[in-house]
């Protein structure tokens, strides 16, 4: 893999670039129609034309390259990944599976090489969600999935996303542009740091995906009686954040028994949080996810049960709310033995894994066939500015992207 090594180095040099453009001076915080976003597609625009791409940006403010086939009315495959960050955020994250397939083009074009399909490479405006609180955004206006009332969603200073893209200078009302055929579309491919430890632990640069988890949230409120620490016997409480606990402990328990499934309380607000104050009311929330819907489904069931059996026992008002709720996706067969062969051209151990973390290729997977390759990354450290990858483990993420285009089959 040493003939990436050069290719590699040049991929990291571009991730620490993008790395730069950041709306907190502090640290990387770069959100969905601010100048930062502008800056990084005109950043990306640059890199794909030097690799002899034609470039766009979309409706939405995807930025695209297409290095182009020779074949009439070729059809295409698409790659890419996301350009936002979330705050307080890492260099490789997104930005890795757009700007190495990017730099991957300009090798084939020292080539020669020419594909009997366009490469369209998207770099995606908005996955994380964080500015408008809606994820995938970028990826789901190719799909013609865009809901009218978005253009009401507002930001942390009360600016409208309808605003906001007017004031980057594109149109709500032209989303539908940015939707894509389906007719001509071979596929999407997506590389992207793994964002947890399994390939660090077994010493392997890349593992090919086999699923990305479907995911399901609540808002869980629980109501009892605040009282005075002092005065009020513990029999006769009705302890809000009491009853919280041995519910959270129970989703611990409970997931802990379902291989295959994780739930996690992440989040927990409680009032009036006095130091001698019994609560009398907590909030918290409710993550659970897996690749197979219906392991996810019945380990939900029981989760739920369980938060009943306690608030009826403990005599405190329960009130659930699902805030979000995503079916897994399973990978493209084809495409994934495509990447499988890939590896192993590379002299890499094969190694398939499913991917706990939701990405744009959940979003493709409802218009084409889909398909992810993972790099390795410290510590499966993400979402942090302790992010990191090495250029060897991009060289070998290069080598499977360079082997498997070169042999993909339609």
């Amino acid at each position: 893999m040493s003939e990436f090594s050069d290719a590699a180095a040049l991929v990291m040099a571009r991730c620490e670039a993008l790395g730069s453009l950041s709306q907190n001076p502090t640290c990387l915080d770069r959100r969905y129609l601010t100048e930062q976003h502008k800056l990084a597609n005109q950043l990306t625009s640059g890199w794909m034309i030097e690799a002899g791409m034609t470039t766009w940006q979309d409706s939405v403010g995807n930025i695209w390259g297409r290095y182009t086939s020779a074949v009439p009315n070729a059809p295409r495959l698409i790659i890419g990944s996301h350009l936002d960050t979330v705050p307080n955020g890492g260099k490789y994250d997104g930005m890795l599976g757009v700007v190495a397939p990017v730099t991957l083009m300009a090798i084939f074009s020292g080539e020669g090489r020419q594909f009997p399909f366009h490469i369209d490479i998207v770099g995606f405006c908005d996955e994380e969600g964080t500015r408008f609180g809606t994820t995938l955004l970028g990826s789901r206006a190719l799909t013609g999935k865009w809901q009218d009332e978005w253009r009401r969603l507002k930001d942390e200073d009360g600016i409208s996303l309808e605003d906001a893209m007017k004031n980057f200078g594109l149109d709500f009302d032209a989303i539908n542009s940015a939707t894509i055929a389906q007719t001509d579309l071979l596929g999407y491919l997506e590389l992207h740091i793994e964002q947890g430890p399994v390939l660090e632990q077994e010493n392997l640069p890349v593992g090919v995906v086999n699923a990305i988890a479907g995911a399901k949230r609540f808002s869980l409120t629980v109501t009892g009686m605040a009282g005075h620490a002092g005065t009020v016997p513990m029999s006769m409480r009705h302890d809000a954040l009491c009853a919280s606990a041995e519910m959270i402990l129970a989703v611990e328990s409970i997931s802990q028994q379902r291989p295959g499934v994780v739930a996690t309380v992440g989040k927990i607000e409680n009032a009036p949080n006095g130091v001698n104050v019994i609560s009398g009311r907590c909030q918290f929330s409710l993550d659970i996810r897996s690749e197979e819907d219906t392991l996810r489904e019945a380990a939900l069931a029981e989760i739920l049960q369980k938060i009943n059996d306690i608030a009826v026992l403990r005599n405190v008002e329960l009130k659930t709310e699902q805030t979000h709720s995503a079916p897994a996706v399973h990978c493209d067969s084809a495409l994934q033995n495509t990447l499988l062969k890939g590896v192993t051209e590379a002299g890499i151990e094969p190694k398939v894994l499913a991917s706990g973390a939701g990405h744009d290729a959940m979003a493709m997977a409802e218009i084409c066939p889909v398909a992810m390759l993972f790099t390795r990354c410290k510590g499966g450290i993400s979402h942090h500015p302790a992010e990191s990858i090495t250029t060897d483990d991009v060289a070998a993420s290069l080598a499977v992207m360079h082997h498997s285009l070169r042999t993909l089959k339609y």
